[in-house]
């Protein structure tokens, strides 16, 4: 839904707006409460929070140079990376299979970028490429958190507090170009909404399930939901523009997840 909104009417800073009023007070509240507090979850909490504030920073430059059918799988190739910093960092061993799935995953997500090329794709991509590289140290902060978060209330006041930064931090941008904290319009409500309820319980999700599989893993599964997007976008907004080619990308980003995963059980 967010490809239909206007770029003006900056959707992101609203989803990242409904998700602090609809869960922050009471989310923040169980992170305080519930969460085993020690000096590495402070760590990790001022880790990710920085680090998903340049990531919407980002996204939201990227997306004024490029559409999100462009810029968002980039944004989200960022599997590949959690892999190679948690062998460099921490010795986590990938079988060469699931290698192979991360790196087949990778190049389908890019495939799937570059089907629909439009926009100032040269201004773009660098800032897709700093959204995925920030996706891949905030997953790893973030699996390293989890152990200390019980629970699904304070796995979402973990990453209100990183909402909340860069919800200000866009507002603050604008704030120094334009001269006024809010975008000029608004989204439709059901954007916002469904933003909002999105951005963060999925990916409280997320990070519960990183408590059982590799990080990398992990974010590679969710990219699923770029491939059900994909097919959304020629099934139900009738965006027929190189479909082929994209149903063939989608297939390439699944083939990838299916590698991996078998690579996680060799």
């Amino acid at each position: 839904m967010a490809r239909h909104a206007r770029r003006e009417c900056d959707p992101l800073w609203w989803a990242l707006a409904a998700h602090s009023l609809l869960f922050a007070p009471w989310a923040l509240y169980a992170l305080l409460t519930q969460a085993h507090w020690t000096a590495q979850l402070v760590l990790m909490l001022a880790i990710s929070a920085g680090t998903n504030t340049l990531y919407f920073i980002a996204l939201r430059r990227a997306y004024h140079f490029a559409p999100v059918a462009l810029v968002y799988p980039l944004a989200r190739s960022s599997p590949l990376l959690i892999a190679v910093w948690a062998w460099l960092l921490f010795g986590v061993e990938t079988p060469w299979v699931g290698w192979l799935g991360l790196a087949v995953g990778s190049a389908g997500l890019v495939w799937l970028a570059f089907s629909g090329r439009v926009g100032d794709t040269r201004h773009a991509l660098p800032w897709a490429v700093l959204a995925a590289l920030m996706t891949s140290i905030y997953s790893l902060s973030d699996k390293a958190a989890a152990p200390n978060l019980p629970g699904f209330v304070a796995l979402m006041g973990f990453l209100s507090v990183g909402y909340l930064c860069a919800m200000l931090a866009l507002a603050l941008m604008r704030r120094c170009s334009e001269g006024r904290w809010m975008p000029t319009c608004r989204p439709h409500p059901l954007i916002v909404l469904g933003g909002g309820l999105a951005i963060g319980s999925a990916y409280a999700l997320v990070i519960g399930a990183m408590r059982e599989l590799p990080a990398a893993q992990v974010v590679a599964l969710t990219n699923l939901g770029i491939v059900v997007a994909a097919l959304l976008s020629i099934v139900v907004f009738r965006e027929r523009s190189a479909w082929v080619i994209r149903l063939s990308a989608a297939v390439v980003v699944t083939l990838g997840i299916v590698l991996l995963q078998w690579g996680g059980h060799v």
